[in-house]
């Protein structure tokens, strides 16, 4: 029986362990891609591989393709599979973006050109990027929207027009991170777009973001987390079933490993070190090596990851039964 691809669910993007001579070790990135599976039917019917999460910028191309095989090799019967795509220029999206489809991928993740990010970008740039990867590699996407405070931001007119004019848009990763223009947008979609699905991803702010009545959530926090993020999902999803009280207990519990990791900012680098070493303290990797540029986390901010950790109540993990 074929599965189902979809796009209006919990995404955990997924991090990537490494050896002590900073190659991925598969077999742990096996096992803990088993224990994210572990949580399908619970929330999560998808991962995004690649993400920033996923240290995607120091990864090389090669090394992302086999990051994806595995993803689809461990949990593509049953899960959606999403890999991302960062490249500075439309030909090497395409090449990537092929490369992720023969690797398994359903779909990808598609980022700006950071380029974008310093100098800006002529307004009619981005649907031409996305249009031109959706054509050439012939593969589903998920629209990397980035901060509205940033230079590379969509404005709602261009994702309405990518929306409606390209079939293999699917998807929003609502990145915009400034509330008034965040809540405008997702009510401007709806009503413009109604069959797009619009996903979270402020990790920081997680169920806060759900308030707009979203599809799901795109976010490094679910691949570190989901015992608190899934059953924190089912209350938003089915608001009819629960309660407002529900709903601030949950964001109660996570808040304390949100400010551990992501404290009060955006995800970014030292972020996901953070990320990385709440995922070794509670025993799901081995270390918590991170490639360079991104430095080793100092004793403070160990403890302040485990300070998280105890006060929202999370375990250790037992993985001998994924290994």
């Amino acid at each position: 029986m074929a599965k189902t691809v979809t796009f209006k669910t919990i995404f955990p993007a997924v991090s990537v362990p490494l050896n002590e001579d900073y190659s991925i070790n598969e077999p742990e990135f096996r096992a803990y891609l088993r224990w994210i599976k572990s949580f399908y039917g619970k929330g999560i019917e998808g991962l995004v591989c690649n993400g920033h999460t996923g240290e995607i910028t120091s990864l090389t191309q090669p090394e992302r393709k086999r990051v994806t095989e595995i993803c689809a090799e461990e949990c593509g019967d049953c899960m959606t599979i999403i890999s991302g795509v960062n490249c500075e220029h439309t030909a090497g999206a395409i090449e990537m973006a092929r490369e992720a489809k023969e690797a398994g991928a359903d779909g990808i993740l598609l980022m700006p050109p950071h380029m974008w990010l310093r100098f800006g970008m002529n307004p009619d740039a981005p649907f031409e990027y996305v249009k031109d990867v959706a054509e050439g590699a012939d593969i589903d996407i998920i629209i990397h929207l980035y901060p509205a405070t940033s230079k590379a931001f969509y404005p709602v007119e261009t994702l309405v027009k990518m929306c409606k004019e390209i079939d293999h848009v699917k998807c929003i990763k609502m990145g915009t991170r400034v509330t008034s223009i965040y809540e405008h947008d997702v009510r401007v979609l709806r009503e413009e777009c109604p069959d797009i699905s619009l996903i979270t991803c402020h990790d920081e702010t997680l169920c806060p973001s759900w308030f707009t009545g979203m599809d799901g959530a795109l976010i490094g926090f679910a691949g570190c987390v989901p015992e608190l993020i899934c059953p924190a999902w089912d209350v938003f999803k089915n608001p009819a079933e629960h309660t407002l009280k529900e709903a601030q207990d949950w964001s109660d519990r996570i808040y304390h490993i949100a400010q551990a990791i992501y404290g009060g900012g955006q995800p970014s680098g030292e972020a996901h070190a953070r990320l990385k070493e709440t995922l070794y303290q509670r025993g799901i990797f081995t270390n918590a090596i991170m490639r360079k540029p991104v430095l080793p986390l100092n004793q403070e901010e160990k403890d302040w990851v485990a300070e998280g950790i105890k006060k929202s109540g999370l375990d250790k993990v037992d993985m001998t039964q994924f290994a």
